[in-house]
């Protein structure tokens, strides 16, 4: 810190600069004592709204769709502060009309920080976790006109009453013509996966699994039936060679040749017809994995839309009933507990606060400009300073003499009484005056 090493060396630069430190903390205390006294009061009124519970038995249905009254105090909260919202306000009640350099948007910021929505959660909301539901709003607004912060207070409560009935039922109704539609919309998709498994059914009738076991067995009686007939026609064939092996042939015998050619061909022609059958079971069996699983793909899709059907239905059943209790007006509501009344005192302007600040600003301010006229005028004043800076000690001291001039000892008397006071007692002083001023402001 240059010349300042030890604390006498900083007594001796108070004592040196204690005039001109004390001259800006002056200025600088009556300057801000004068700004704070001219910031104007800020009157605070809060209206308070209740949440009341049902008067039905509370279930999934008075929670709503959308949540606890959390929620919907949030999404009101939302919709009060919208740019449009805040100025129809600021015209209803003729707001700000000493700012005209104001704009819009800059009135709108104002009124959204001047106005608060404060929630009271609700017992059993579980700690760690956000509340889904409370127990009151508290509503408060903040103005230079204290009939006028009531006024606000009261009017946005009132919107939150109007917007919570309003919501309510249009939430209610926007649900249940969610849950309708997707009813609907279920149902009609299950009566085209129907239609389609009728359909593929209708196409491989044969291959289904339900027939299956039958086809098998008549595929195992086709096979008996062919092996007779196999066995029908050696027999047939063997007789027939038999009798044309005979050097002579007699009209019966002839007549019994004729009568075997018959027998054969009826039974080749048997044969044939079973053997196609045969073909036509193996081939509708060999389809059945197919079918199998494109049934099962068929009958998974339905078991989906029967599960989304039964939860669609049950929350139909639930929209229904909020639907009916927020028409009666029997489910969860709000209702004004406090009006806002005009407040009789300032909440304060922040005046003292600015007034503190300000001074301690100027005793920084006076501090560092004393120092930097040390810094821009380095003197060595003391044997100390000429030691630490010179390695020399100095033999002889000569203190610095005032001599009393003609007319100079009647100018200065007065300052130089309280020059010669000790810089802590000066500074205390100073100090005990800030605060003085500052409890006069308060």
């Amino acid at each position: 810190m240059g010349q300042i090493q030890n604390l006498e060396d900083l007594l001796n630069f108070l004592r040196r600069r204690i005039g001109l430190m004390l001259a800006i903390v002056a200025v600088g205390v009556v300057v801000s004592a004068i700004v704070a006294k001219s910031r104007p009061d800020s009157y605070q009124a809060s209206a308070v709204i209740q949440v009341l519970q049902g008067q039905v038995a509370p279930g999934q249905a008075d929670q709503g769709p959308g949540g606890g009254s959390a929620q919907i105090l949030q999404t009101i909260e939302q919709r009060l502060t919208t740019r449009e919202n805040l100025l129809a306000v600021i015209e209803r009640h003729g707001l700000y009309a000493d700012l005209p350099a104001l704009t819009d948007d800059e009135r709108a910021v104002l009124l959204r920080r001047n106005v608060t929505f404060d929630s009271i959660a609700a017992a059993g909301n579980s700690p760690y976790a956000p509340a889904s539901q409370i127990s009151a709003i508290i509503i408060t607004a903040r103005d230079g006109d204290a009939a006028l912060s009531a006024r606000i207070a009261n009017d946005f409560a009132q919107e939150v009453l109007d917007m919570s009935s309003e919501g309510k039922r249009a939430q209610a109704r926007d649900a249940l013509a969610f849950y309708r539609e997707e009813e609907a919309r279920i149902l009609d998709q299950i009566a085209r996966i129907d239609a389609e498994v009728a359909a593929y059914k209708n196409e491989n009738r044969d291959s289904l699994p339900s027939i299956a076991d039958a086809q098998r067995d008549e595929i195992a009686a086709v096979d008996s039936d062919l092996r007779g007939l196999d066995r029908q026609m050696v027999a047939l064939a063997e007789e027939q060679r038999q009798l044309a092996a005979r050097d002579d042939l007699r009209a019966t015998d002839q007549r019994r040749l004729q009568d075997l050619d018959g027998q054969i061909a009826v039974l080749a022609g048997q044969q044939g017809m079973l053997s196609a059958r045969r073909a036509e079971l193996t081939a509708a069996l060999a389809r059945l994995p197919e079918v199998e699983r494109a049934l099962a793909g068929y009958q998974r899709q339905l078991d989906q839309l029967q599960g989304s059907l039964d939860l669609v239905t049950a929350r139909l059943a639930e929209a229904e009933t909020e639907a009916k209790l927020a028409d009666r007006q029997q489910g969860e509501r709000f209702a004004l507990l406090d009006r806002a009344l005009t407040p009789e005192n300032p909440v304060g302007s922040g005046g003292k606060k600015l007034f503190l600040a300000g001074a301690m600003a100027s005793v920084l301010a006076a501090l560092a400009l004393a120092f930097a006229l040390d810094l821009l005028r380095p003197v060595v004043r003391t044997s100390a300073q000429m030691e630490r800076q010179l390695g020399l000690r100095p033999i002889v001291a000569i203190p610095e003499l005032d001599l009393p001039t003609l007319g100079r000892s009647t100018r200065r008397g007065g300052a130089a009484a309280v020059l010669a006071l000790p810089p802590v007692v000066l500074i205390c002083g100073g100090l005990t005056a800030v605060l003085f001023v500052a409890a006069a402001l308060s």
